[in-house]
């Protein structure tokens, strides 16, 4: 048994499973926007005929939808070529971030042409023509049917593969156009069984269908371009791998920069044994960089917290801050804590708190002090306070 997608995929694209590779990725992308592109002329010609023999405002609606999408495919094929260009002296992290643009030019023009379409199938509803479908329109519609869930199949599996949104929102949009087809087809079903023409109704329901449609691709991708925090399981793995260096007690503060599929920077703090050897450490800071490139792709950048592991009073004070920090939110960290002693000991630390804590920073601070205080009155303190998106501040 053949799969068409898998065969497209391998002929065309032999090293396929490097997924990290730009290039591939850009292989990809260029392999959807070709397969786009004939496909949907060939569904916009179709429909366009059909539309015109029968007079309908639903279908000539469906075959300018195809029509919009095959000018999507350009725009996705000619972004793809683009965002494989290689980095410059004013774009040094490349041009990855046209996907995500192209995804939302697409996204606006699927919206006017619902709204478009909105209008004529209303006007039509006031202002009614007769309607006759033959044998012909539906065989056309059945075929295009099949040709648009094959689309969403094949764009879903690319947009796993390479994990594109705008491949994926793609794929969205062809399995949304086979159920549109599936409604003019009831549309024509109930003419033929009631004699009741429900065409511009129908028009209606497939304009608010490519509304939708559009409305979900800007949402897609318009949160990469406004910077968006990384996934649940990204953050994990970025944990597993930074916390299996023996040298590293515990992170936080990680940050990914996202300039497009395969063009993230990591940066995160490492927590390190002040008493090691600085040479140790930065070579145990390098493997893990180098750990991290090679598993997504990105570069990755480490800073060094150097804390004191072998004094009682900073290590006891560390968990006394601890249980201070767990009353503001279960998942608040302390880190990065320094003592400067004298008469009036001043403890210099850092918080993490999630987005979703409901105290602003100056309570969360006065809470603190004000906890710290009753410790030992003499304690001044000087607090940094971090928000994180998980609790991704990490530590053995």
């Amino acid at each position: 048994k053949i799969n068409m997608t898998n065969y497209f995929i391998k002929k065309f694209i032999p090293n396929y499973k490097d997924v990290n590779n730009s290039e591939v990725r850009r292989k990809f992308g260029i392999l959807s926007g070709i397969v786009g592109i004939i496909c949907n002329i060939i569904l916009f010609s179709g429909k366009f005929f059909a539309g015109m023999i029968t007079s309908s405002i639903a279908v000539s609606a469906d075959a300018f939808n195809n029509l919009s999408d095959a000018v999507s495919s350009i725009i996705t094929l000619i972004c793809f070529k683009t965002s494989g260009s290689p980095a410059d002296k004013n774009h040094p992290f490349g041009y990855g971030r046209i996907e995500y643009i192209s995804g939302l030019i697409v996204s606006i023009a699927i919206i006017f042409t619902g709204i478009e379409f909105t209008k004529s199938s209303i006007e039509k509803i006031f202002d009614p023509e007769p309607v006759s479908y033959g044998l012909v329109s539906i065989i056309i519609l059945l075929v295009s049917l099949v040709i648009k869930l094959w689309m969403g199949f094949f764009n879903r599996k690319i947009g796993n593969i390479i994990n594109s949104t705008a491949m994926k929102a793609t794929a969205f949009d062809s399995i949304l156009d086979g159920i549109i087809t599936v409604t003019i087809l009831a549309g024509m079903a109930i003419n033929y069984l009631t004699g009741v023409s429900v065409d511009a109704y129908t028009g209606i329901i497939v304009a608010l269908f490519i509304i939708f449609t559009g409305v979900s691709v800007i949402k897609e991708t318009i949160n990469p371009l406004l910077g968006q925090s990384p996934s649940p399981e990204l953050v994990k793995e970025v944990n597993d791998i930074v916390l299996s260096s023996p040298d590293i007690l515990g992170m936080h503060e990680l940050t990914v920069h996202n300039y497009g599929p395969g063009r993230s920077v990591i940066s995160l703090h490492a927590e390190m044994p002040a008493n090691k050897n600085i040479m140790e450490l930065h070579e145990a800071t390098d493997l893990i960089e180098k750990k991290l490139k090679n598993k997504f792709g990105c570069s990755a950048i480490i800073h060094m917290d150097p804390i004191v592991t072998d004094n009682e009073e900073v290590t006891e004070m560390r968990s006394k801050l601890s249980k201070i920090v767990k009353l503001i939110h279960k998942d608040a960290k302390v880190y990065d804590l320094r003592i400067i002693p004298g008469s009036t000991p001043t403890l210099i630390f850092h918080v993490s708190v999630p987005y979703d804590v409901q105290q602003t920073n100056d309570d969360i601070l006065n809470a603190i002090v004000q906890s710290v205080k009753a410790l030992d009155s003499r304690y001044k303190c000087i607090i940094d306070i971090d928000k994180t998106y998980f609790s991704n501040n990490a530590q053995k």
